[in-house]
């Protein structure tokens, strides 16, 4: 399958519950998130737990999302996080925070837990991204999270990670796990123009 070609790619939010992003957009994630209800389907330990590291797993879920379209098998966020900052794809500052996605230590965490043949991809304008998906299967893109809402200019560029299905020389279709309703978060298509205001130029190449 070529970057062109439309595909059924499984969507997961990095929240349990999708619709909170707005709750999350005005009260912060670690305080929204305390309120979802569906917390434990996360995989966490416990509500604080979620609330920590779900702020932070845009990667996670496309990586769950890469993971369901392989395998039909959707595994929880959580534990997914923590065995990636056991590789040092996330880091735990003393004050409570999270570095992360590190790029090169999650390369090397799919590599070992799931036998995905990954790559981490910088230097590129979103022009490249067909030709990219001509040769990999997907690609976790660095974007300003303000994509969700297109007709915005974003501050900067990067901090928020989407997963790329398809691509054209016209078009790009992502998932995005922070969408804030259902036209934003599944198959969201941006003509490329666009798609570069918010992208850094950098992402993980998932090949076949």
């Amino acid at each position: 399958m070529d970057g062109t070609t439309a595909r059924k790619v499984p969507y997961f939010s990095q929240w349990e519950t999708p619709d909170m992003t707005m709750a999350v957009v005005e009260e912060g994630a670690k305080a929204a998130l305390l309120k979802d209800p569906l917390w434990a389907s996360s995989g966490a330990s416990d509500v604080e737990e979620y609330a920590l590291w779900a702020g932070n797993a845009c990667g996670m879920a496309c990586l769950k999302m890469i993971l369901a379209a392989r395998t039909g098998e959707a595994l929880p966020i959580v534990p997914l996080a923590l065995q990636c900052k056991e590789y040092g794809g996330y880091v735990v500052q003393p004050e409570g925070g999270i570095k992360g996605l590190i790029y090169a230590p999650f390369v090397q965490f799919v590599k070992d837990r799931f036998a995905l043949n990954a790559k981490v991809v910088t230097g590129i304008s979103s022009g490249d991204i067909p030709d990219i998906l001509a040769q990999a299967e997907f690609f976790i893109a660095s974007v300003h999270h303000f994509i969700r809402w297109p007709e915005r200019e974003p501050p900067s560029k990067g901090g928020h990670l989407v997963l790329v299905t398809s691509a054209t020389p016209e078009t790009i279709r992502f998932h995005n796990p922070s969408g804030h309703d259902a036209a934003a978060r599944e198959n969201a298509e941006l003509p490329l123009a666009d798609f570069e205001r918010f992208f850094a130029g950098r992402g993980i190449a998932i090949c076949h």
